[in-house]
C-alpha cells in the first residue's frame, strides 16, 4: 500500500515515501538543488536515486529516507533504475542501452541494445522489473516496451494512448508518460507521467 517515488527538475528534485491510495506524502527527502532527481531502485534496504547529467547517485536509508554519507559515479546521463530479482541495478541512460550494474559502487557488468524487429529502441527512459520483462518507458512515448533481459528484444508493448484524458498539466513537453511501478505480491502496475495528477493502476489485456 506504499511506494518509493523519485521527483525531479532542478530545484524541486526528491525521494518520497507515498501512500498509493490517497498520494499522502509519508515522507520527503529534497536533494541538492543543484541536482535533477531521475531513477530510483530499492536493494537491501537503501535507496538509490539517479540523476540527470551530474552522473552521481544518492543512496537513502529506505526506512528513513536518511541520505548516506556516500553515493557513487556512473559515466553519462541518469534517466531510469529498477532491480533485477539477483538484485543487479538495471539502468537506461537516454540511449537504446540498459546497463546491469553492481549495486556495491555500480560497476557494470554487462549490457543489452534494445531492439524491436532489429531496430534500436532509443530514449529508454523509467524502467521497472515485472514477471521477467523490463517494461521501459521511451521518452515522449505512450507506449511501454516490454524487454527481454537477456536479449534486449522488445516482446510487446502497452499502448496507453489517452490514458489522461483530455487533462493537460502546464506544459505540453512535460506531459509524458513517464513512471511505472509493479507489486509483485497483488501483481498491480501503477503507471503515471510528469506532473500528471493522477498515477493509474492498469490491467493488461491482449497478447
Amino acid at each position: 500500500g506504499e511506494m518509493y517515488e523519485s521527483t525531479g527538475r532542478l530545484g524541486e528534485s526528491s525521494v518520497r515515501h507515498v501512500e498509493i491510495e490517497t498520494g499522502k506524502v509519508l515522507k520527503r527527502r529534497p536533494i541538492d538543488a543543484s541536482l535533477f532527481g531521475e531513477g530510483l531502485a530499492s536493494v537491501g534496504g537503501l535507496l538509490y536515486q539517479l540523476t540527470w547529467k551530474s552522473g552521481r547517485a544518492l543512496l537513502f536509508d529506505r526506512a528513513t529516507l536518511r541520505p548516506m554519507s556516500y553515493g557513487y559515479s556512473y559515466p553519462g546521463e541518469g534517466w531510469g533504475l529498477t532491480t533485477s530479482p539477483e538484485g543487479q541495478l538495471v539502468m537506461s541512460d537516454g540511449t537504446a542501452t540498459l546497463r546491469f550494474l553492481d549495486p556495491k559502487g555500480m560497476t557494470e557488468q554487462r549490457r543489452i541494445k534494445v531492439t524491436d524487429l532489429g531496430r534500436a529502441i532509443r530514449n529508454l527512459n523509467e524502467l521497472e522489473w515485472i514477471d521477467g520483462e523490463i517494461w521501459a518507458n521511451v521518452w515522449k512515448r505512450d507506449r511501454i516496451a516490454r524487454i527481454d533481459p537477456e536479449t534486449g528484444q522488445v516482446r510487446a508493448w502497452v499502448d496507453l494512448r489517452g490514458l489522461l484524458g483530455s487533462t493537460r498539466v502546464g506544459s505540453p513537453l512535460e506531459d509524458v508518460l513517464n513512471g511505472i511501478a509493479h507489486d509483485p505480491e497483488s501483481g498491480a502496475i501503477y503507471v503515471t507521467g510528469k506532473r500528471w495528477p493522477y498515477m493509474f493502476k492498469i490491467k493488461v489485456t491482449g497478447a
